[in-house]
């Protein structure tokens, strides 16, 4: 759909480039949008059976996963941090303030306006923090809150 560049291997990725990797230990924020802007986002494209063997290898530019997040796709809707590529791309974009670029990303599914609408709250508290420690304090509030429910 022309939305993004395929890279078939990883030492195509540049060394500054934002990687979306669930496994990191650093979290995604607006904190990331320099390095976005100028070396590209990056989402690793694998089955969710794969993910943790192809992300622990991972070690290509700037790792960071994505905060809690309920997936909207036909495959794993409702479930917690399942995002499909598309969604991990979409929330980031989101994240970083580009909201218009992140509904583009979604507009080709059928089901794609419902994850931004599902976790519009969740992603505009995170567009809200400056650094991920920000974005980690608000994430542990909304599993609270999401869990007691």
């Amino acid at each position: 759909m022309n939305k993004a560049k395929i890279v078939r291997n990883m030492r195509q990725i540049p060394q500054s480039s934002v990687v979306l990797n669930p496994v990191s230990e650093v979290a995604f924020s607006p904190a990331d949008k320099d390095n976005v802007l100028r070396s590209g986002l990056v989402a690793l494209d694998c089955s969710w059976k794969q993910a943790e063997k192809i992300f622990a290898a991972s070690r290509a530019g700037l790792q960071r996963s994505l905060p809690y997040l309920l997936a909207a796709n036909p495959i794993n809707t409702y479930i917690p941090v399942k995002l499909s590529t598309a969604e991990a791309l979409a929330a980031a974009l989101y994240i970083l303030g580009m909201t218009e670029e992140a509904d583009d990303v979604m507009s080709v599914f059928k089901w794609g306006h419902s994850f931004i609408t599902l976790n519009r709250e969740w992603l505009d508290s995170y567009a809200e923090c400056s650094t991920s420690g920000e974005v980690v304090q608000v994430q542990q509030e909304i599993m609270r809150e999401h869990t007691r429910e």
